[in-house]
């Protein structure tokens, strides 16, 4: 079973993706903001925030030491450090949930529950296995738009 990295574990958002994979996926979660001691004996992780320059390293380290195959970021500020170092993961085998041109989509910040958040990898629903966007570039925590032509990037708020 692969298993995915979600960043900002404790935020809603990354709990409503969770509760979606956790029949297709081994899940870890990962937050800088603070959690109880107890959680890190289950499956949370502390990372630094994603303005730290350790921040991608940190991440990649806890990836390499859980067996994490893919990592859904959802807070905007690790989104550019991650991305920057894109090719260091692939290099092992990690593949980022961040779309190739960050710019392109228009972000959500923190959806509310009424919106069905999925979650996509080269514009395929990860779940599904369903082609869900005209764009293949798009992965990550997504909706498609009204028109169902664009993808909707969701975002935590930080």
């Amino acid at each position: 079973m692969e298993k995915i990295l979600i960043t900002f574990g404790t935020h809603p958002l990354a709990q409503r993706l969770g509760k979606l994979l956790n029949t297709s996926f081994s899940l870890l979660f990962a937050s800088s903001e603070p959690f109880p001691n107890i959680l890190l004996r289950q499956n949370y992780r502390k990372i630094p925030t994603g303005v730290n320059p350790t921040f991608a390293h940190e991440v990649l380290k806890i990836c390499l030491d859980e067996g994490i195959t893919q990592v859904l970021p959802l807070g905007k500020k690790e989104i550019q450090p991650l991305n920057e170092t894109r090719v260091l993961f692939q290099e092992y085998g990690i593949e980022l949930l961040v779309p190739q041109d960050t710019k392109a989509f228009f972000v959500l910040d923190n959806p509310s529950r009424e919106l069905s958040v999925r979650v996509y990898k080269d514009g395929v629903d990860v779940l599904l296995g369903e082609q869900m966007a005209n764009d293949t570039a798009f992965s990550g925590a997504g909706i498609l738009s009204d028109s169902e032509e664009e993808m909707i990037w969701c975002l935590v708020n930080e």
